[in-house]
């Protein structure tokens, strides 16, 4: 007896994938490495042209150029060093006032803030880091500065007058509001949305046993954040960080609108004063000789000091991974 076979009861050829065509995965290959390759040489050709403008400057000045504190366009005297502190120091001060409040912000969205508020308050932090500097300028040259000269600088510099050491760092001889502390606060809540931004993230993406199991065993929120969310997120919070300082070294447009652009080194962090930023957009657009390629020679100095920050921070990150 013949058994009689149920058509459909056999299950359909299994598709055979068919391979892609090796010129296709050559061109894709290339391609990619192409586009690799773009990167390497945008940055190499930035850097050979801002060496070869600036070499000028170097060459007229030698070392005195980083270590001179004169900046005279009458009798070709150049020097970068107010500058360079001028960087240095808003970036620095913006990282003290901005790091930790961008790392409250990351940990009360993603531990402490109810439903109901944790999306207006993230997505006011996103629009933040839409905001243009020219903005931001502004609002700290017509708003911030008056009110921060008039309640900060004024009753601060009568409080400190005299003092030793914390007089000279903290005396305002003209309480205008504009200064390099102010221009440091500005760039403080530039950077805040991209570090919180990034460090939410990261938080958010760490796996909820962790926390569960570690309020098991009885810890507080304090020791959760402590012990477990920033030991996990250690790298990319160190990374949010750098790209946070490397927005305050570069930033122009805020900084110029804030900072006084005074040509001189001061003590105290309540005077004008200027950055490297700040005095390229300032002078460029009238600059000819050797007061171009000064300028020039400063941009190089920036790339530099961005490029030293990008070496540190590797470093960090790779510590970091190592414990």
């Amino acid at each position: 007896m013949t058994a009689v076979t149920d058509m459909k009861s056999i299950p359909p050829a299994p598709v055979i994938r068919k391979t892609p065509k090796a010129t296709f995965d050559l061109v894709f290959r290339n391609a990619s490495f192409l586009a690799a390759l773009l990167v390497l040489v945008l940055l190499a050709g930035i850097m050979l042209s801002m060496i070869v403008g600036g070499w000028p400057a170097f060459r007229e000045f030698g070392l005195g150029f980083i270590t001179s504190s004169v900046w005279d366009t009458q009798n070709e005297q150049y020097g970068a060093w107010p500058a360079i502190v001028g960087t240095l120091s808003t970036a620095l001060i913006a990282l003290v006032i901005g790091v930790p409040l961008s790392l409250g912000i990351a940990v009360f969205l993603t531990q402490l803030a109810p439903p109901w508020f944790k999306r207006p308050v993230a997505t006011a932090i996103e629009l933040l880091a839409a905001v243009p500097s020219i903005i931001y300028g502004m609002w700290g040259l017509f708003v911030f500065a008056p009110l921060f000269a008039a309640y900060v600088q004024i009753p601060l510099s009568n409080i400190v007058e005299g003092i030793p050491i914390v007089g000279t760092v903290l005396y305002s001889r003209s309480p205008s509001g504009l200064g390099i502390f102010t221009a440091g606060i500005i760039l403080a809540f530039m950077i805040v949305p991209f570090i919180a931004s990034i460090t939410r993230d990261m938080l958010e993406q760490i796996p909820s046993v962790l926390r569960e199991s570690a309020y098991g065993i009885g810890a507080t929120t304090w020791e959760v954040v402590r012990h477990v969310l920033v030991p996990q997120a250690g790298v990319s919070i160190i990374g949010a960080i750098m790209l946070g300082l490397g927005r305050a070294l570069g930033e122009t447009m805020a900084v110029t609108f804030v900072v006084g652009n005074a040509n001189r080194l001061s003590a105290s962090i309540l005077d004008p004063g200027s950055t490297i930023a700040s005095r390229i957009a300032n002078e460029f657009n009238e600059a000819m000789g050797l007061q171009l390629n000064s300028l020039i020679a400063l941009g190089c100095i920036l790339f530099f000091v961005t490029f030293v920050v990008l070496v540190i921070a590797r470093l960090l990150v790779a510590r970091v991974k190592k414990f």
